[in-house]
């Protein structure tokens, strides 16, 4: 990505963190069916996923090739009560990780996009990849909290 994209990045998320904090707490944490993420949970999960995207990001600027582990979503939005937790602060601390990630992803000098990481039992993946996967899934779940039926025109 460069700085452009990661201007309009963080463009799209002080929008959709604005458009988060018109939802109602009560609404962010009604589940929508049984074993179903609530909107607090789908938003935890990105705050989770933020969080090992930015080991994932930062180790590989340090080095060529990297191993880590997977991370199980189910259990760490389990673990962290994501549902108990005011929608304020978690739309504050969803915003702010990602600011501070797209302000990361601009600066990546370009010989780091070829590093690979392996997670878990996962085929190798370069730095560029990854980025691009991050950014690919925290929109499918943003779009999970806002379904096209309730998107604003």
């Amino acid at each position: 990505m460069n700085p452009a994209g990661a201007a309009q990045l963080c463009d799209s998320i002080r929008r959709i963190g604005a458009q988060l904090l018109s939802i109602p707490d009560e609404i962010a944490s009604e589940r929508p069916g049984e074993g179903k993420w609530s909107k607090k949970e789908i938003l935890g999960h990105l705050i989770d996923s933020a969080s090992n995207n930015h080991q994932r990001f930062v180790r590989l600027l340090l080095q060529k090739e990297l191993s880590l582990p997977g991370y199980e979503q189910e259990e760490w939005v389990r673990a962290q009560a994501y549902h108990m937790r005011p929608w304020g602060d978690l739309v504050a601390l969803w915003a702010g990780y990602n600011l501070h990630l797209a302000q990361l992803i601009a600066d990546v000098p370009p010989e780091a996009l070829d590093h690979e990481c392996r997670i878990g039992d996962a085929e190798p993946k370069n730095l560029a990849q990854l980025m691009e996967e991050y950014l690919r899934h925290l929109l499918h779940h943003i779009g999970q909290i806002f379904p096209a039926d309730e998107r604003a025109e």
